[in-house]
């Protein structure tokens, strides 16, 4: 399930924004209002924030499978590439949320899910390198939750924008996608601690 909702997602925003164009595309037409926005200075933080995205989107769901647990070697690699694109979206994020759709609580949001995915990913690597498999199983399921945002919330925000205006309905969506895709990880994970205890 994890594999076709990235293919989807990919095919979603190669068509939006490598087949139309960052310019034609409906998020990006209302940027070229401000006369603060530059479109080939926001391309160059844009195109690496959703093509390393789109990376930690696809290693996320291989790594929980038996395949790469059976794989020290590769399990690990494919670890330092996730923990690496994240850290490096990290930076990018600030500079594209001072021009996010529904402006500064939208900026905020974005903020805020930059500091979820920086603190969740910063915790599952260093566990990693303690040593402490169980909690750095936990906190990269948790970076794997926020990394997941980034799906959720274009499925939510769609129907909240039908009735709601960007300002309102843009955040809303960040913050619900963060708490019910966190939710839903840490129900897994206690849920399979009870059975196993």
């Amino acid at each position: 399930m994890g594999a076709v909702n990235v293919l989807l997602f990919s095919a979603y925003i190669f068509v939006i924004f490598f087949v139309i164009g960052t310019k034609n595309a409906p998020m990006v037409k209302g940027k070229m209002e401000d006369e603060h926005f530059h479109l080939t200075v926001w391309e160059a933080f844009f195109y690496p924030h959703i093509i390393l995205g789109t990376i930690a989107l696809a290693i996320s769901p291989f790594q929980l499978t038996k395949v790469s647990r059976k794989k020290p070697k590769l399990h690990r690699n494919l670890g330092k590439i996730y923990g690496f694109t994240i850290f490096i979206n990290v930076l990018l994020v600030p500079y594209i949320s001072l021009f996010s759709t529904g402006g500064q609580s939208t900026m905020i949001a974005f903020l805020v899910l930059n500091t979820f995915w920086l603190g969740t990913t910063a915790m599952g690597v260093l566990r990693g390198f303690q040593k402490k498999i169980p909690s750095h199983k936990n906190w990269i399921l948790r970076s794997y939750a926020i990394t997941w945002v980034f799906v959720s919330f274009r499925i939510i925000v769609i129907p909240l924008s039908v009735f709601l205006d960007a300002s309102i309905s843009f955040p809303i969506a960040v913050y619900l996608s963060i708490a019910l895709n966190l939710i839903f990880v840490e129900s897994k994970r206690i849920k399979k601690t009870v059975f196993v205890s």
